[in-house]
């Protein structure tokens, strides 16, 4: 799984998401790219099972490139405690995508493979 080495601090606020991205939309390395359709949070489990599943697929031909990396901490408190106490523990790390934004990128593969 995808986890930030250092973190200058080890919980965040959630924060709002509006808008389409502006960064990182362009195809940069390779020739075929996945572009989000919708606006969340992309877990760092999430973006494994999608690499498994694009390097079965292409059946390990070409080179993909993860363009996103899940630097932002969610946290979560256990099941069944009271409110209160301060924030819980870090539960996962997960990386804000807006619309637009590309996720991975692809080259060296046919193109139906890649469609």
């Amino acid at each position: 799984m995808l986890v930030p080495r250092k973190a200058k601090y080890r919980k965040q606020q959630r924060g709002v998401m509006k808008g389409v991205s502006h960064s990182g939309t362009d195809v940069s390395f390779g020739e075929f790219g996945l572009i989000s359709d919708s606006t969340g949070w992309v877990t760092s489990r999430q973006i494994e099972a999608a690499r498994r599943a694009i390097t079965h697929y292409t059946k390990r031909g070409g080179r993909i490139w993860i363009r996103v990396f899940p630097d932002k901490p969610i946290t979560k408190k256990p099941a069944e405690v009271r409110m209160g106490g301060g924030k819980g523990e870090v539960h996962e790390y997960v990386v804000p995508v807006k619309t637009g934004r590309m996720l991975f990128e692809m080259s060296g593969v046919p193109k139906e493979d890649a469609f």
